[in-house]
């Protein structure tokens, strides 16, 4: 009979899991703070300025100065003529892609200033949206020109300006804004925050711990060096700057199946490794996890089991390039699911109409420990402890 109603309680319970696993991912709010709207980078591979932005914008909220929105295209501008010096300067080995990192953003506002999106929004050409395809093809020609012919003459200045200027548009000196006068520096100026209390930390073992050093990204053109502490540090930092009432701008890896922008989550599934598998034996094994039980995984309707993320595998997947350098978003928030796993809310930079959720999405904790690959975060927001092994 014990055994009997043992079986029932287990058959009750498997269907309630099922049941509630049946409904997909159902997310309640831990922590959420002020964000502007989303905006859309479109056909542009800008995303590194566009989370930037949206973490200052985010920081002009939380410091009480008001809602801005500002230019990303002022900043990306200025990043290609820097690239396009750094590529020279390399003889032609530079990096003349589109993407870069965070601190390029909040060193050009430290040097050069910036602007609200109402003043440069950098589209001068025939689209609704942003579109460098044109753009990016004319800088990578007009740049191995000038390596080719080992000079940068007064008239490849005046080409790579007026580059910019058909397609961004002219740089503003001077403009209005809300009745005052600003340049771009004097409109940096008066958002009251200071560049160089923001810092970039990342995580890896081939590099000391709480010391500075270079992360070998390609997007990391200008050669950086991060903060780079043990994993569960990186987290805590995480975890004390959002409950505190920061954001933190995120940079990782969003090309693995378990990144889904349109189901509105990020998930780090434990999949069986069939890394040890060769030829046919891989080949029978890589059949069956796409069209058995693995392939369920990637409808995005139940909530299964996640990687047990270690400092080393998170290493492993940077040292064999399965965790890559992809993309740039907010972290805004922390929910929780219905089994109680905990997400990150993230802030996406494509638009609002590629899913339900606004350009939201939610990134589990495996996954944001696996395919971080730094963060920018104010440097009040780490953890005291941590702040004094870093020397902050």
């Amino acid at each position: 009979m014990k055994n009997s109603l043992k079986a029932i309680i287990t058959l009750l319970l498997l269907a309630l899991t099922l049941a509630v696993n049946a409904q997909g991912y159902i997310f309640t709010d831990v922590v959420k703070n002020a964000a502007t709207p989303v905006k859309n980078q479109a056909s542009s591979g800008t995303c590194w300025s566009y989370a930037t932005a949206a973490f200052i914008e985010s920081e002009l909220l939380r410091t009480g100065k008001g809602e801005f929105d500002l230019s990303e295209m002022f900043v990306v501008r200025i990043n290609y003529l820097k690239r396009m010096d750094d590529n020279y300067l390399r003889r032609g080995t530079g990096n003349l892609g589109q993407g870069s990192l965070a601190h390029m953003f909040t060193n050009i506002v430290k040097e050069y200033g910036v602007v609200p999106q109402e003043v440069y929004n950098g589209i001068n050409y025939n689209s609704p949206l942003n579109n460098h395809k044109e753009l990016n093809k004319f800088v990578n020609v007009i740049s191995g020109a000038a390596v080719e012919l080992k000079q940068r003459s007064p008239e490849y200045y005046k080409l790579v300006n007026s580059l910019m200027d058909i397609y961004l548009g002219p740089l503003p000196e001077k403009f209005e804004f809300k009745g005052k006068q600003y340049t771009p520096v004097s409109f940096a100026n008066s958002l009251g925050l200071n560049m160089e209390d923001y810092v970039e930390i990342t995580s890896f073992t081939h590099i000391p711990f709480y010391k500075k050093s270079v992360i070998e990204v390609p997007d990391n053109w200008d050669h950086e060096k991060f903060y780079n502490v043990p994993l569960d540090e990186l987290m805590a930092i995480i975890d004390n700057a959002l409950t505190k009432g920061y954001t933190v701008c995120w940079d990782g890896d969003v090309s693995e199946k378990g990144f889904s922008h349109a189901n509105g989550v990020a998930i780090n599934p434990e999949i069986e490794d069939l890394s040890g598998y060769l030829g046919e034996d891989r080949a029978r094994f890589e059949k069956l996890a796409t069209e058995d039980k693995y392939a369920e995984i990637y409808k995005f309707q139940n909530i299964y089991p996640e990687v047990k993320v270690t400092q080393e595998i998170r290493q492993k997947g940077y040292e064999n390039f399965t965790t890559t350098d992809d993309h740039l978003m907010l972290l805004t928030g922390i929910v929780k699911d219905q089994s109680g796993n905990k997400y990150y809310v993230t802030k996406n930079s494509w638009g609002t109409q590629r899913n339900k959720f606004g350009g939201y999405l939610n990134m589990s904790e495996s996954f944001v420990k696996a395919k971080t690959i730094s963060v920018m975060v104010h440097k009040s927001s780490i953890p005291e402890t941590i702040r004094k092994k870093l020397g902050i």
